[in-house]
């Protein structure tokens, strides 16, 4: 489900950057045709980031950041800044919603599937699923999105120091659940 110019795997196209920018601009105004496209827009994007973050309950975390964006499209004082707010408050309802579901399935680390796994393919996935939502958040804005520490921890809602260990924390977890 991309739009033109977009792709929900790949990098945001200038033109969509600028069409979502334009239909923020239309929706904020009161156009409800425009809020519509606005949503149906942004899918992508949001789905692009809550699925490495929230895993299987990735489309959750999606559906609960379009009513956020949807619900507080008004308080956006500049539509410029539309994609990093909306990457915002994917990441904060994305880890959210992992901790939710997290407190019902518990994952043990020593359950890793050896490297020589014929399922490796999903091995990746399921070395994720076995860290915390906060260090899946943090793995995924560095070393996937690549921002720099500052920018991750503005994300996230913590200092610096805190996403730097956080970050240190989650690479050891996953290099020692990856070789097990």
């Amino acid at each position: 489900m991309s739009t033109p110019g977009s792709s929900a795997a790949g990098p945001l196209t200038p033109a969509a950057r600028d069409r979502g920018v334009a239909l923020a601009r239309a929706a904020r105004a009161g156009d409800t045709l425009a809020l519509h496209d606005l949503l149906d827009h942004l899918t992508p994007y949001i789905a692009r980031i809550c699925h490495p973050i929230a895993l299987a309950d990735g489309p959750d975390a999606a559906q609960e950041t379009l009513l956020a964006v949807f619900r507080s499209l008004r308080t956006l004082r500049d539509p410029e800044t539309l994609y990093g707010w909306v990457r915002s408050v994917a990441v904060r309802e994305a880890v959210r919603t992992a901790r939710r579901a997290s407190r019902d399935r518990p994952a043990e680390l020593a359950d890793v599937p050896a490297r020589d796994d014929p399922q490796l393919a999903a091995d990746i996935e399921d070395v994720l699923a076995r860290l915390s939502p906060a260090h899946r958040a943090v793995l995924w804005l560095r070393d996937v999105e690549g921002l720099d520490e500052e920018s991750a921890a503005a994300l996230l809602g913590v200092p610096p120091g805190t996403a730097k260990s956080r970050l240190h924390r989650a690479r050891t977890s996953f290099r020692k659940a990856w070789s097990a």
